[in-house]
């Protein structure tokens, strides 16, 4: 059986897929920050699986109701996204937060590592290094 997912992303850019059924997820220059050793300057982020990356936009992907939660950062309007294929929770979109130093995030999305893989070009990038 073949998957058709309602959005494909160019083939000649650095994707994250589904892990679960590899429908496109996010084109890497739409990723704001990844989960990463704070060491490095950039923030890092925790989901409830594990580590996380925050993007500007996604394809593919449904969004749930929005709730108040209080998270690592404060209290935030999050709503749970999920693949629109399998129907897999991935993260979250930020809809509303509280806090002023926390207002960047509102409208953006995190989806945790554990739900997603690299796709198209990642082993080129390697190569150059």
């Amino acid at each position: 059986m073949v998957k058709t997912f309602q959005a494909y992303l160019p083939s000649c850019h650095r994707t994250y897929s589904c892990i679960h059924c590899r429908a496109h997820l996010a084109n890497h220059d739409e990723l704001i920050s990844k989960a990463s050793p704070p060491s490095d300057g950039l923030m890092s982020f925790q989901g409830s699986q594990g580590r996380a990356y925050l993007f500007n936009s996604v394809v593919n992907v449904g969004c749930g109701t929005a709730e108040e939660r209080v998270l690592l950062t404060g209290l935030h309007a999050v709503a749970d996204i999920y693949c629109e294929c399998c129907k897999t929770t991935l993260g979250w979109k930020y809809e509303h937060a509280f806090e002023s130093s926390q207002k960047y995030k509102e409208g953006k999305y995190i989806i945790e590592l554990a739900h997603m893989i690299k796709e198209n070009g990642w082993d080129h990038e390697k190569m150059r290094r």
